[in-house]
Formats: structure tokens, C-alpha cells, sequence
């Protein structure tokens, strides 16, 4: 086991002009932490995991695994172990062959080779499946089976390139479950990588958010939901997506629709201090609520869509007299939604649960 550093390491792709994959990353991971890269396509969250297995370059800063500079070490040196995307199975190998081929490259015995592969076979659920071929296995064996031939090397550090993006929806849910508790039994630095943020979410002790090879914001999943540090982490993290609109403000209040929301003393100064006349207000969905028809201090929706998730239903729709407004999502009971073209009325439950923001960075402002 051991830390990994990212020492304002960059990945700077040549052209015209030079594309920062990765820019400037500082960034600690703890010896026996998960922690997950998460952010859209193009964030530079796989190449900032490539560059500490060694498959890519790092032009600037340094890599660090335990008290080691690895920046200049090729792959093989690094004691890392990585599971990719793809499983990469040798198809003419047993289960047991595959998990147990970079051990014989390293000159074990078969004893011992057979032992780990064994034991690593036991975590996995695998033991009945060691002398089938690949052909023979689903895609959650498969997956199994990859990560096998990463646990018997016993590695300083695991690392995971969006491992279950193959997999259909029940069996990522399980499969997830799987890598976390394999994890927290072995005690073995990871570092995840993933576009879908709920796994991010479910997954790791913390979660790394990129955004075009910047990070954004490192935190635990509840930190990164309660208090996301800009408006580009408010709106990725959560599913559905944070409520995010440009309003006015003034006489220390702002307004959604008919709705007025007072604005604490603090909150009012941060405003004033930048000189706004406006902010970004960040609403989460469970944060708005269904009232009776003509109750106060509300605003009326016009209902455009609503998905029916079973124990509850997210309704979308456009404010009233706003119709070019941006949508906004609330969650409510799924026994009883609205129905398309429904006009409600929509409450803010505390104001205390808004996020506001700068409108032209982005960034927190308290």
C-alpha cells in the first residue's frame, strides 16, 4: 500500500495551440483511500490516472507513490495494477491462467501461484469458474476475472479505468458493491475513474471533480453535495442536476418567479462586495415542493415532463410567464405526480437550502 501525490503534474498534448489534458493537478490520495476521478467526457480524468500508471507522459511537475519519484519510471516499476475498460482476457487461457499469468512472468512456483489465484478466486466468487475460457464467462465474470489478475499481484496501488461501463444496469450496481467491499477488506490504495457520477458518489471515501484537465473540487460525496465549491460541480454532482438560473437581486432578497427568498446578512455582503445585481441560484430538486393551488410565497410550474421512478417521480417543467426560462426539476411522491401540461404550484421548503453563485465564474460565493 502506499500515497499517491500528483505534484502540479500536466499532460500537454502538442499542437496548435497545445492541449492541457491535464492542467496543473495537485492532488493526494492516502494510503488505503478510494478515491474517485469523475467529470464528463474530455475532463482528463483518464489521462490523469494513465500518467501515474505510466502510459502517460507527465511534461510538467511529478508523480509520487509512496516516497518514490515515479515520474521517469516505466510502468512495470511503478507496483501498480490497472483494470481497464475492456477486460483483456487471453482467450486461449483458463480463469485460473489468466488471473495467475503475470505471476508466472515474475518466476513463482506453481504452489504459490495456485494458492493466490485461489484466494483471489474466493473474493471473487470465481472458484467454479477457474477452468472455463472467457467465451464461457458473462460480462460480469469476465469483469471478475480482470480484477483477479490485479488482486494476486497484491499491488501498492489499484487503478480502474471505468471498469464497469460494459455492464448492464443491475449488474453495475452489483458489481460496484463488489469492488468497494473488495477494497475496504484489502486495504489497497485506489483510484477510480468514471463518468457516471452516482458511482462516484457510492463508491468512494472521496471524489475528485475535473473539468477540461482542472480540478475542481476534492471532497467527500456528502461535502461535494451539500457544498459544492462552484456552479460547474452543483449542477454535475446530484442526479438529476442542481436547479441552476441566473436571477435578480436586490433589497436583500431574490426572486424565482413569484417566490421571494430573503437573503441572510452574510450573503447580502458577499453580493455587495462583488458589486453583483445578479446571481446564480442553485436549487436541488428535492429541495422544492408541491403546495395547494394558490398558496403563498410560491411560484406556479407548467408541468413538460414527468418520470415515474416507482417510490417517487421528477417532474420538469417551465416557471409560469417564463416559458423561456430555464426548466426546473423538483422531486415529489410518485403515487400521486401531476400530469402533463398541469399548472402547480411549486414552494421553496427552507431558504437556507439554496446555493448561490457567482454569475460569471461560477465560483461559491459564501
Amino acid at each position: 500500500m502506499a500515497e499517491v501525490r500528483y505534484e502540479a503534474a500536466s499532460r500537454v498534448y502538442p499542437g496548435s495551440p497545445p492541449v492541457r489534458a491535464v492542467d496543473g493537478l495537485n492532488l493526494t490520495i492516502e494510503d488505503g483511500e478510494f478515491l474517485v476521478l469523475v467529470g464528463p467526457s474530455g475532463s482528463g480524468k483518464s489521462t490523469a490516472l494513465r500518467m501515474v500508471a505510466g502510459l502517460e507522459d507527465v511534461d510538467e511537475g511529478a508523480i509520487r507513490i509512496g516516497d518514490r519519484d515515479v515520474t521517469s519510471v516505466p510502468p512495470k516499476g511503478r507496483d501498480i495494477a490497472m483494470v481497464f475498460q475492456s477486460y483483456a482476457l487471453y482467450p486461449h487461457m483458463t480463469v485460473a491462467q489468466n488471473m495467475g499469468f503475470a505471476l508466472k512472468l515474475q518466476g513463482l512456483s506453481k504452489q504459490v501461484i495456485a494458492e493466490k489465484v485461489t484466494e483471489a478466486a474466493k473474493m471473487l466468487d470465481l472458484e467454479k469458474y477457474l477452468a472455463r475460457k472467457p467465451k464461457a464467462l458473462s460480462g460480469g465474470q469476465r469483469q471478475r476475472v480482470a480484477m483477479g489478475r490485479a488482486i494476486v499481484r497484491d499491488p501498492a496501488v489499484f487503478l480502474m479505468d471505468e471498469p464497469l461501463s460494459n455492464l448492464d444496469a443491475k449488474l453495475r450496481v452489483e458489481t460496484r458493491a463488489n469492488i468497494a467491499g473488495i477494497q475496504q477488506r484489502l486495504g489497497t490504495t485506489m483510484i477510480y475513474v468514471t463518468h457516471d457520477q452516482i458511482e462516484a458518489m457510492t463508491m468512494g471515501h472521496r471524489v475528485a471533480v475535473l473539468k477540461d484537465g482542472i480540478l475542481q473540487q476534492c471532497d467527500t460525496p456528502r461535502a461535494l453535495y451539500d457544498r459544492p465549491d462552484n456552479a460547474f460541480v452543483a449542477g454535475f454532482i446530484g442526479s438529476p442536476s442542481m436547479n441552476l438560473r441566473t436571477v435578480q437581486v436586490g433589497n436583500g432578497s431574490l426572486r424565482l418567479g413569484e417566490l421571494n427568498v430573503p437573503l441572510t446578512r452574510d450573503t447580502v455582503a458577499a453580493i455587495s462586495r462583488d458589486g453583483l445585481s445578479e446571481v446564480t441560484v442553485g436549487v436541488r430538486p428535492e429541495s422544492l415542493s408541491l403546495v395547494a393551488a394558490g398558496s403563498p410565497n410560491a411560484f406556479d410550474l407548467v408541468v413538460e415532463l414527468v418520470e415515474e421512478l416507482g417510490a417517487d417521480a421528477l417532474v420538469h417543467g417551465a416557471v409560469a410567464n417564463e416559458p423561456e426560462g430555464p426548466r426546473l426539476v423538483l422531486r415529489v411522491d410518485g403515487r400521486t405526480p401531476p400530469g402533463l401540461g398541469q399548472r402547480v404550484r411549486v414552494v421553496l421548503r427552507d431558504p437556507s437550502e439554496i446555493h448561490l453563485f457567482h454569475p460569471e465564474t461560477g465560483d461559491r460565493l459564501i
